[in-house]
């Protein structure tokens, strides 16, 4: 929009009495247009989608439209705000006759001269006041340029604070726009065709720029989208902006090149829904789609930071998006917690991965995550249903957040698309999903055990939990037994899903580079030997009973005294999850009474490292350890085991594993690691001593056999298996016999 000078502002206008009116759910305004009470859109992570309507929001095909209309009503929280050259009777009629065109929250209409509240069609007079100061009416612009016989008056438009003409290119002169300039007016010509006189200080941009600084919507969060010069104004006001593909040629050449223009040759619709998914305000639906509550990254520190290590289940998952992988299809549907970190946060994605981000409030995820999970389901998968605390309040909170994930889900799923969730923290989801997308192809994967199914039906919501089991068309285990275990539990139901028994293996490659890269460690000619385990925090790790089974080798093996030391990489949990407390402070105290026992002048027994490590100094460890430690009462996989493997293998080193039974990597490491028994004091005192008095050659052949039954299988192809064998598991219904 072309003007005559700067717009003025009339002095007094702020104290004018005009009427109070209220933004649905979101405050008063004061007369002035400013706001009084509630919480503005602006605050936090506000985002407003500006767009003018022809040519732009109508603009496209029917399936764009769609789409977009669909993309917004998946994401309420973006603000739509018209911005149009209409009176507000044709808006009105078009919302009225087109059920592709999303209902606005506020409508700017009249080419910037009215701002109407599309709650009520109310007119917000504190900023129309503004935007019309120095209006000398239609009837005085009418008379004054009634002597221009090129100028045709749009009569069949209902018009307001503006007049509108039709005009052919030729007979826009110097000699009209003086006259109109003269009347202390604004004017605009578009589409070859459109020539508008406006107040002075009227047109889109400054309408948007009043709305905005009413409702504290900063700049950042705004997206503003036309095509043609009547919507010029929209990309002076520092908003993103998306410009039509098939735009006025004179438009592009004006603002295509500005920062923060994306100017995609795409049509209408199409051409904003692509700018909403650059900005990452809007996540495409897609084929594949996967439900976790952990993200692959962590804000900390201010900044969004990536996984330590390159193994488990976050960097396997990670991998399926690599660039030079073929990268998936899929989004990742995940929690956020409300208070994690402090400051702002970036809004673009924060990795190559496309997340979804699920706000969870800090209390909910407590009760949810800290209670329901750790201290409910947690015991009762780890065969230890004595730990268990029931506590209704953090189930109901489990329930809310399942369904919120579930719906999550439901969003960003196209049509029949697959959807792979994890483990118990989800186990409502399939349920929910099967009762409002029954289109959905759905698999679970379970990285913890399964318990027997006399184990599971201790658990208080036992009935509710097979229920949403039996929902699912596929479930993945680590290892035959923990499938057979939730066979036989959802047998009695009648509908068991098939399943698929895939043990998840580790990026051999990456680990062999970087354990290749790393100094090697000093070699020790005293005869010492060193014990290592890496393990979180957790009674399911059986550290206590490892410090017991110390205390047994130094009493009935003098020889080990001052030779053998135990290193434990044992971080804490995470703050609040209080289940694990008094395992850490029964192990404080055991570590502590060892040391004082058995340390002797040069040589302390225990060394106790109670934080996370960045992974290049965990495979040091690795590869200073004569001996890797595990003595899972029960575990999923154990992925260390198999990184020790990995980085001493790569490096000619020989080291012993010695591994507990009950752990997932004893059915395929067992023929060549030393087993123990962590609920047998005496076999796991027998077998760490018999790992440090293996001879040289035994070693050396331990750790081949070793090396050789590690997986053969990338992390990421395991993963592609899944999602295909969730895929074809839905196209059939297993009947009753069927072979899993």
């Amino acid at each position: 929009m072309e003007t005559c000078g700067d717009a003025p502002s009339r002095p007094g206008a702020d104290a004018e009495p005009v009427r109070r009116w209220q933004d649905a759910g979101h405050g008063a305004l004061r007369a002035d247009g400013r706001r009084t009470t509630g919480a503005a859109p602006g605050d936090g992570e506000s985002r407003v989608l500006v767009t003018d309507l022809d040519g732009t929001l109508l603009g496209g095909t029917a399936a764009d439209r769609r789409r977009l209309r669909e993309a917004l009503e998946r994401h309420p929280e973006i603000t739509l705000v018209f911005a149009t050259g209409r009176g507000l009777p044709s808006v009105q009629q078009l919302l009225a006759d087109d059920p592709l065109v999303p209902a606005p929250r506020w409508i700017i209409s009249d080419v910037g001269a009215s701002v109407v509240d599309a709650t009520d069609l109310a007119h917000v007079d504190a900023l129309e006041s503004r935007l019309r100061n120095g209006w000398p009416g239609a009837a005085r612009v009418r008379a004054a340029l009634a002597r221009f016989p090129g100028l045709v008056h749009q009569s069949e438009v209902v018009q307001s604070g503006r007049c509108s003409f039709y005009l052919r290119p030729q007979d826009l002169t110097r000699d009209l726009t003086d006259a109109v300039t003269e009347l202390g007016c604004a004017w605009g010509y578009s589409a070859d065709r459109y020539f508008d006189v406006l107040p002075p200080a009227a047109d889109k941009g400054n309408a948007v720029r009043l709305l905005a600084d009413a409702l504290r919507w900063p700049m950042a969060s705004i997206l503003v989208a036309g095509d043609s010069l009547n919507d010029l104004s929209l990309f002076g006001i520092g908003a993103h902006g998306v410009v039509m593909g098939n735009a006025e040629p004179a438009l592009e050449a004006q603002v295509a090149h500005r920062p923060g223009v994306h100017a995609p040759r795409l049509e209408g619709a199409a051409a904003i829904l692509d700018a909403l998914h650059r900005l990452g305000w809007v996540m495409r639906r897609s084929p594949v789609v996967i439900g976790y509550h952990r993200p692959p990254v962590r804000w900390a520190d201010g900044r969004w930071q990536q996984p330590l290590s390159p193994n488990g289940i976050l960097p396997t998952l990670c991998g399926l998006f690599a660039a030079d992988t073929d990268p998936l299809d899929a989004v990742w549907a995940t929690a956020l917690v409300g208070d994690e970190g402090s400051g702002p946060r970036p809004t673009a994605q924060p990795s190559a991965v496309p997340l979804a981000f699920l706000p969870v409030p800090p209390d909910r995820w407590a009760r949810y995550f800290h209670s329901a999970c750790k201290e409910t389901l947690w015991p009762v998968l780890m065969s230890q249903p004595g730990r268990m605390r029931d506590d209704p309040g953090a189930w109901a909170d489990y329930e809310a957040v399942n369904a919120a994930f579930a719906q999550h889900i439901g969003v960003h799923a196209e049509q029949g698309a697959t959807v792979w969730l994890h483990d118990y923290n989800l186990w409502l989801v399939p349920g929910i999903l099967r009762a409002v997308r029954p289109d959905l192809r759905v698999g679970l994967f379970h990285h913890t055990p399964f318990p027997p199914p006399a184990t599971f039906a201790l658990l208080p919501h036992a009935a509710q939990l097979r229920a949403s089991l039996a929902c699912l068309d596929w479930a993945g285990f680590h290892t035959a037994e923990f499938a057979r275990h939730f066979e036989q539990t959802l047998a009695p139901g009648g509908r068991v899903p098939r399943t698929g028994v895939h043990p998840l293996g580790v990026d051999r490659r990456a680990i062999a580079d970087l354990a290749r890269s790393r100094p090697r460690p000093a070699p020790r000619d005293d005869g010492s030997l060193l014990v290592l385990s890496v393990e979180r925090l957790d009674y399911a790790k059986a550290p206590l009973q490892k410090i017991h089974a110390l205390n047994a080798l130094f009493a009935g093996h003098p020889g080990m005294r001052g030779r053998v030391r135990f290193r434990l990489v044992c971080p804490a949990p995470e703050p609040g999850l209080r289940a694990h407390d008094g395992t850490r402070a029964r192990l404080e105290d055991a570590v502590a009474e060892l040391n004082h026992a058995w340390r002797t002048p040069g040589w302390e027994p225990v060394e106790f490292l109670p934080r996370c490590l960045p992974f290049p100094d965990v495979v040091d460890h690795y590869l200073a350890a004569d001996v890797f430690w595990v003595t899972s009462l029960a575990d999923g996989m154990n992925l260390t085991a198999k990184e020790f493997i990995a980085a001493q293998d790569a490096t000619g080193r020989h080291g012993v594993l010695v591994l507990s039974r009950h752990a997932g990597a004893a059915r395929q490491l067992g023929p060549a690691a030393l087993l123990t028994d962590p609920r047998s004091p005496q076999d796991l005192t027998r077998t760490l001593h018999r790992a440090l008095t293996m001879t040289a050659e035994q070693r050396a052949s331990h750790m081949a056999r070793l090396a050789g039954l590690l997986d053969p299988e990338e992390p990421d192809r395991w993963a592609r298996r899944i999602i295909t064998a969730i895929h074809a598991a839905a196209v059939r219904e297993p009947s009753p016999g069927d072979a899993r």
